[in-house]
């Protein structure tokens, strides 16, 4: 593997781990406000209870989005010194951009959220949280206006081969923008929904019978079957967006080959890009033209018009964007089907506290879902741009810098052992954290028909 390969695969694993912590955090800093305006509303303890134990969790996850990205960002000097040489006089503002409006509100007001709980007036700490909730969202805005702008860029002219900003508003809303943002906003809120419905559920399996973990259960379920179909809707939008945009990327997506009407929708297949064909592939008939064009008879672009008359590959990666595509729409499908399933029997059988033991045995491996279908998502984008970094201006070829593909390879194999021990860890506190909630909990029963517990007597 050469130095090029080499360094996307680093920044590529550098990235995953990076974007699972702030899918977290950009969703659970607007639950976290709920919680605490819940408990301000009512004085339900259960309210405090939640937020006390998801601040937690909220913590550890900015702490280890924070270190990261700061990771992270140093690639872009190391790895890839094009990409700042060419295009930094669009990308560096964007990041300032996200530090002076995002990161230095999230630094301020983080600690009264955190610590402030019981030490300063309530109204300054739902202030608080509030506006770490603002900053984390903002922050996510900044970032997926440079992720974007490289996907579909708009406000700039080339100077000698180097970009410069020529309308910042139309560098800012660039055609992508409002779809990409929504479909990540879109999926904080369902990683953080699965989230809290499976830790909530494992709780309730362990043993736990409070108030807390019940409303808490009741809520990630709710707020999971409220997103999915609004995630679905948008998901459909920004496809289409893309086929406008990005024909090659949607290509691969469908592992369409030649361009026409009457395009099925392969269910499976395995794309074969030597010989440009499928193999064993599974298909319902017109299905792709029905869905991207809303038109059974719809033309459907196809990969081989990405083939340069001397052999160049013009089109990215088919296998990987295809398989990832179908592992983020069948990962969309099973939320929809717990979320809704989970609503259902709440509401026939009087309340989280009544559902089957089966069920909840299903919701616990469903806790990191979000994260699958956010990385699957996220391979579909990134890879789905190959061979270009920013689309029609700048190659990954030309970006990546001149480091030996040993040394790559070296901190690559300390980036994954680095990043494989914080996950084992991360998931480990969290397991750790539900284990001390449910346990500390005394003895209860819950009242027939209802959520509330009474105590147990002691024997």
């Amino acid at each position: 593997m050469d130095t090029l390969l080499l360094s996307r695969i680093q920044f590529a694993s550098n990235i995953s781990f990076h974007i699972l912590f702030p899918t977290i955090t950009i969703a659970l800093g607007w639950v976290l406000l709920f919680f605490r305006w819940r408990f301000a509303r009512t004085g339900q303890e259960k309210w405090m209870e939640a937020y006390m134990f998801w601040v937690k969790v909220f913590a550890l996850s900015f702490a280890l989005g924070v270190v990261s990205g700061i990771t992270m960002s140093f690639q872009f000097g190391t790895n890839w010194p094009g990409f700042m040489e060419t295009v930094g006089n669009v990308a560096g503002p964007l990041l300032a951009y996200e530090v002076l409006t995002a990161f230095f509100l999230e630094a301020v007001f983080l600690g009264i959220m955190l610590f402030g709980a019981r030490k300063v007036a309530p109204w300054l700490h739902i202030t608080a949280t509030a506006l770490v909730a603002f900053g984390t969202t903002m922050s996510a805005f900044w970032i997926l206006v440079l992720n974007s702008w490289m996907h579909t860029p708009q406000g700039y002219e080339l100077r000698d081969g180097v970009v410069h900003a020529t309308d910042w508003w139309a560098i800012i809303f660039n055609p992508s923008l409002p779809y990409r943002l929504s479909h990540m906003l879109l999926a904080s809120g369902l990683t953080v929904a699965f989230l809290i419905a499976g830790v909530a559920a494992l709780r309730r399996l362990i043993g736990d019978r409070s108030p807390s973990s019940a409303t808490q259960l009741r809520f990630g379920l709710t707020l999971g079957a409220l997103l999915i179909p609004a995630q679905i809707l948008m998901g459909d939008l920004h496809g289409l967006n893309t086929l406008a945009h990005q024909p090659a990327k949607v290509a691969a997506m469908e592992g369409n080959w030649e361009t026409g009407p009457n395009v099925p929708l392969v269910l499976f297949a395995l794309p074969d890009q030597e010989a440009r064909e499928n193999r064993f592939e599974l298909a319902i008939p017109n299905g792709a033209s029905l869905i991207l064009t809303h038109d059974p008879d719809g033309v459907v672009p196809g990969l081989n018009d990405f083939v340069a008359e001397d052999g160049t590959i013009l089109h990215p990666p088919v296998a990987p964007v295809f398989w990832s595509f179908r592992v983020m729409v069948a990962t969309g499908m099973a939320m929809l089907v717990l979320s809704w399933a989970g609503v259902a029997l709440m509401w026939r059988r009087g309340g989280p506290s009544h559902l089957p033991r089966l069920f909840l045995m299903a919701t616990v491996p469903m806790a990191f879902s979000g994260w699958v279908a956010t990385l699957a998502g996220w391979y579909v984008t990134e890879i789905g741009r190959q061979p270009w970094l920013v689309t029609g201006v700048l190659s990954t070829a030309e970006a990546v810098g001149p480091v030996a593909a040993p040394m790559v390879l070296s901190t690559l194999i300390a980036y994954l052992v680095v990043y494989a021990l914080l996950m084992a860890a991360y998931i480990g506190v969290i397991v750790h954290l539900a284990r001390r909630a449910a346990l500390g909990k005394p003895p209860t029963r819950e009242k027939p028909g209802t959520d509330q517990p009474i105590a147990v007597p002691a024997e």
